[in-house]
């Protein structure tokens, strides 16, 4: 007994240590989890009596053709804001990393600003660019001889213009990740490469590359969660709505428009755990895709 109270009086500074943490997590995090879950199966405004509705909310959700639009916008914004981010954040990596580079330090700080830029400020920046009547792009194109674009109003127009923000803004922090995954890389591996005479292509290729993949999952994965949550950019740009018809209405966009615009709450929570099984899934199939026998170096 005095040897169990003498292990409790050693232990219990480091339990009070780090219980402010879980106690902020628990009221914070797991309780408004755990609340969301319990409304899905409810139906309320936020204010009147809440109704059980049971699995009605999933099964409409099911056949919500407003709900499917809003995936494959968000997917087509994802696969156009992260599969050039990727490749172009993996060559920036490579030329930061690279010996001969002088600038390093103020590379680092320029490309990592935008990640924290106030979103609102880029999506307003992004939103004159690409103004129909008044824009940047726009005049350039006119400068150029070439028609002006509704950028705004056409629906490949309002993905492309809602992908450069996300691309913009996350550019310069994947390439510092990939640049640190290089990094990891032993020189001595490039050192071979040389003297047995590979250029920097065959190095990039067959040594980068390969060795990056674990970076690289990481990369995908946390791009996928961003992508699949995107929201103060289209809302900003587009409005609540996601502009003429619903073109730029993202999955969490239309979580806000239903809880917060039109007051079901219920509904809007039952969105919200369609999207956590969303992202689950495409989490395990970028996971297996790149950890699959034929993508091995």
């Amino acid at each position: 007994m005095p040897r169990r109270k003498s292990e409790l009086q050693r232990t219990w500074p480091l339990y009070l240590s780090v219980a402010p943490f879980f106690l902020l997590f628990s009221v914070f995090g797991l309780f408004p989890l755990a609340f969301s879950l319990y409304l899905s199966f409810q139906k309320w405004d936020g204010i009147g009596q809440m109704t059980f509705v049971g699995w009605n909310q999933f099964a409409y959700l099911l056949t919500d053709s407003y709900f499917w639009q809003a995936i494959v916008n968000t997917l087509e914004i994802w696969l156009l804001a992260t599969v050039p981010m990727i490749c172009i954040s993996v060559v920036l990596a490579f030329l930061l990393a690279s010996p001969s580079n002088k600038l390093k330090s103020f590379y680092h700080v320029a490309f990592f600003l935008p990640h924290i830029t106030s979103i609102v400020a880029i999506a307003l920046v992004f939103g004159s660019l690409f103004s129909n009547q008044f824009g940047l792009i726009n005049a350039l194109l006119t400068a150029l001889g070439l028609q002006r674009f509704a950028w705004l109003s056409q629906p490949w127009g309002m993905k492309i213009a809602i992908a450069s923000m996300i691309l913009w803004r996350t550019l310069g922090y994947h390439a510092l990740i990939f640049m640190a995954g290089i990094q990891s890389i032993p020189a001595t591996l490039y050192e071979a490469a040389q003297i047995d005479g590979a250029n920097a292509r065959q190095i990039f290729f067959r040594i980068t590359l390969p060795l990056l993949r674990p970076v690289m999952l990481f990369t995908v994965i946390t791009s996928t969660i961003s992508g699949m949550q995107v929201f103060t950019e289209p809302q900003v740009l587009l409005g609540n709505d996601g502009g003429p018809g619903r073109e730029g209405m993202t999955i969490v966009l239309y979580l806000y428009q239903q809880a917060f615009g039109s007051y079901h709450f219920g509904y809007g929570a039952a969105i919200g755990w369609g999207l956590f099984v969303l992202i689950a899934l495409f989490s395990l199939f970028n996971w297996l895709l790149i950890q699959r026998p034929g993508a091995r170096a």
